[in-house]
């Protein structure tokens, strides 16, 4: 059965979704971006129910400012009080549980790692966000991570009609240089204030366990395999372009949740 009831936040009232479920272990749904709880297409209200129907209590919640939750939008670096609250709330309203899962998608996932330590059991943090938020001031846009420039072209040099429309001078030789320079070229260390390297320090001592998913075709999962190095983290990976694991992606994130919450 699903509840709906909100709770409280630096004196904002936040919204959210009870899955109720008669098991111990709780599954909390941090949405990313400034997605509202259901997300993109209505894919997490449906991971919910799955997970429910599984026996296990979900909880969803919309972060200050954005859906039905009161407050201004602090973004995922300023997500830390929504939720611990989130967290509070959902042992509250099930008061059986004795486990917390959390999971997370993009910068949800790097939320839940740069918010450490928080009230939680075990984290599942699926195609975390490496992106600083510092944008490209540059006149052309940032390129790729590599290891998606490689796959592309690969694909394209096994493809007759792209080599035709090279030999016909249709390409643009520009990009293509630079895409083929970007090929070889060594990623950089990350800087110690930089996104990626607050996120390697937070995997590198974390006190609970966590399961990375990727979506390998995806360039916010390609972007954080060269940047991030997790020791020791387990990391499973999806052939799929699909960010938010869409369609029937949705059934591979389903069962891996629940391994998780078993």
């Amino acid at each position: 059965m699903r509840h709906q009831l909100s709770f409280a936040c630096d004196g904002a009232a936040l919204a959210a979704t009870l899955d109720a479920g008669s098991g111990t272990t709780g599954l909390l749904i941090v949405s990313g971006g400034n997605e509202v709880r259901s997300g993109a297409h209505r894919g997490m209200a449906t991971l919910a129910q799955r997970v429910a129907a599984a026996g296990h209590p979900v909880f969803r919640f919309d972060r200050r400012g954005i859906g039905d939750s009161e407050g201004g939008n602090g973004g995922y670096r300023g997500s830390g009080p929504d939720i611990a609250a989130a967290i509070a709330a959902f042992r509250s309203a099930a008061p059986q549980l004795t486990r917390i899962v959390a999971f997370g998608n993009c910068d949800a996932a790097s939320a839940l790692l740069l918010h450490q330590p928080l009230a939680l059991d075990a984290l599942i943090l699926a195609n975390p966000w490496t992106y600083d938020d510092d944008g490209d001031e540059s006149d052309e846009p940032a390129l790729p991570p590599a290891t998606a420039i490689r796959a592309r072209y690969w694909s394209r040099m096994k493809d007759p009609k792209s080599l035709l429309r090279l030999f016909r001078g249709d390409v643009d030789l520009r990009k293509l240089v630079r895409g083929l320079s970007a090929i070889g070229a060594s990623s950089a260390p990350a800087a110690p204030e930089s996104l990626p390297a607050k996120l390697d320090h937070a995997l590198t001592s974390l006190a609970r366990p966590a399961t990375i998913l990727l979506a390998t075709g995806d360039r916010t999962a390609q972007a954080f395999v060269e940047k991030c190095r997790p020791p020791g983290v387990p990391v499973e990976r999806l052939d799929s372009a699909s960010h938010s694991f869409a369609g029937e992606d949705a059934e591979w994130l389903t069962g891996r949740i629940l391994e998780r919450l078993s």
